[in-house]
C-alpha cells in the first residue's frame, strides 16, 4: 500500500508556497504603483485581483479634475485626498469587473474608512505590508470575516 499521506502533505506546501510567492509579486507591483502618487507624506498603492488577474488599481491622490497635491503648506493632507484602496474600489465600480470574492493587495492596512468600502465590495482577503498607525480598519475587517495577511518585507542585508 503506498502512503499518500506524504504526497497530499508536499503538494499542499508546494501550493502554499507558490500561493505566497504570487502574493510578493502582487505586493510588488503594489508598491511599484505606489510610485504614481503625488502624496509627499505616503504613497500608497493597491491593486485588485481576481482569478489570477489585476481587475483595478489605484494609489492616493486627489479626485479627477483637483491639483496633484495632497498635501497643504503645513504638511498635513487635504480632506479631499483618495485613499488607495477607495481609488481602486472606485475604479472597478466604473468598469464591467466586480470585485465580488476579490483580493486587495495594498502597500498599508487600510483605515476605517476604507475598511467599510472594502465590506461594502465584497472583497473577501486584503494583503498588507506594513501597518497603518490606527488598527480600527484591521479590526472591522476581521470582525467582518475577511482574511487580512501581514506580508512584512524581509530586511535586505
Amino acid at each position: 500500500m503506498v502512503n499518500n499521506t506524504n504526497n497530499n502533505a508536499n503538494s499542499e506546501e508546494i501550493k502554499r508556497e507558490k500561493a505566497y510567492r504570487l502574493d510578493c509579486r502582487y505586493m510588488q507591483m503594489a508598491q511599484i504603483w505606489a510610485e504614481n502618487s503625488y502624496c509627499v507624506r505616503r504613497k500608497v498603492g493597491a491593486l485588485l485581483v481576481k482569478n489570477k488577474m489585476i481587475i483595478s488599481d489605484g494609489f492616493n491622490g486627489t479626485p479627477s479634475g483637483f491639483p496633484n497635491v495632497c498635501e497643504d503648506e503645513n504638511n498635513h493632507t487635504f480632506p479631499y485626498v483618495l485613499h488607495a484602496e477607495a481609488n481602486a474600489i472606485t475604479k472597478v465600480a466604473r468598469s464591467n469587473n466586480s470585485s465580488e470574492g476579490a483580493t486587495l493587495y495594498v502597500t498599508a492596512s487600510p483605515c476605517i474608512e476604507c475598511a467599510k468600502l472594502i465590506i461594502q465590495a465584497g472583497i473577501t482577503r486584503v494583503v498588507f505590508s506594513e501597518y497603518y498607525r490606527d488598527t480600527e480598519g484591521l479590526e472591522l475587517l476581521q470582525k467582518a470575516g475577511i482574511i487580512t495577511d501581514y506580508l512584512g518585507q524581509e530586511k535586505q542585508d
